[in-house]
């Protein structure tokens, strides 16, 4: 039963433009997304810190009680063409917070600036470069939400082409992983997915790929052979658009003898965890804890 908070946000949100209206031009959804997640405010006992990843902007958010042997890589959501370390600094400062663990958010490069594969290649530098301060694998996991939980399936099958140490695991919020749209939901939560559209989402995909494939396994994992991946979960909403680029996803990982934890929410929309005054964000927040804690 989904809680009146959230039936209340989604009223609001049905009632003024959203960060990706059929109508809005690129630049209009970066500057709505910025002014809309930026609003919320890191806790001042939260430490952030810039840093450099090999070239890669990144930032470190650190809550009171963090281990400094263990950390979460973040891949922030937008698209592959919206979002920065500032729309989700306080989603990551509550990841910090409940697993008590450093994270490091990463400001990978943007489509149509920087076209497929560059958001790829920033993924697979950045944990290399946590890698090279002595971090060890078991101590880390990737995360990410929407396209960031997609870049997060990008880079654990690029690392495992190259070879090299994977994580402990993968935490995926509504990830978008199938960019051909391909998906029933799709058409079926349309009416349901107050943030989305099929059309915008068409649109985003283009931005992104560019002449690349849109089932390209590193543009769209759920096409991927996902065999030896770490442990995965998946947390998605039932009302949104993307729900089936989740079950599918779950779906692949589970024949492919991946261990997954596939947990879906009644009526909530894309990414509800970002929304910190939600019920439901803090009851899929505290089964990202356990995940973590369990492995890590």
């Amino acid at each position: 039963m989904a809680s009146e908070e959230l039936r209340a946000t989604i009223e609001l949100m049905r009632s003024q433009p959203g960060i990706a209206a059929d109508d809005m031009s690129l630049q209009e959804q970066r500057d709505a997304m910025e002014e809309g997640q930026s609003a919320l405010q890191t806790p001042a006992d939260v430490g952030i810190t810039s840093v450099d990843l090999d070239g890669v902007p990144g930032r470190w958010i650190e809550a009171p009680g963090a281990r400094a042997d263990a950390c979460i890589v973040y891949y922030h959501g937008g698209g592959y063409v919206m979002g920065s370390l500032d729309t989700h600094q306080e989603l990551m400062s509550r990841l910090s917070r409940i697993c008590q663990a450093r994270v490091l958010g990463v400001d990978y490069r943007l489509a149509p600036e920087h076209l497929y594969p560059a958001a790829v290649e920033d993924g697979v530098k950045s944990y290399k470069w946590l890698l090279a301060q002595g971090v060890s694998p078991a101590r880390i996991m990737l995360a990410g939400d929407s396209a960031g939980g997609g870049l997060v399936l990008a880079t654990l099958l690029s690392l495992r082409q190259e070879q090299t140490a994977l994580p402990a695991g993968g935490i995926l919020f509504s990830p978008w992983t199938d960019l051909t749209g391909s998906g029933d939901s799709v058409e079926s939560r349309a009416e349901a997915d107050p943030m989305i559209t099929g059309k915008v989402l068409g649109e985003i995909a283009a931005t992104y790929c560019g002449e690349t494939n849109r089932a390209e396994p590193l543009v769209s994992p759920v096409f991927a052979d996902l065999a030896g991946l770490p442990p995965l979960l998946v947390q998605v909403g039932d009302a949104e658009i993307l729900l089936d680029d989740a079950t599918r996803l779950a779906a692949n990982a589970e024949a492919a003898g991946v261990e997954v934890v596939y947990q879906a929410w009644d009526e909530a929309f894309h990414v509800f965890q970002a929304i910190p005054h939600l019920p439901e964000a803090a009851e899929a927040l505290e089964q990202v804890g356990n995940f973590y804690k369990d492995r890590v």
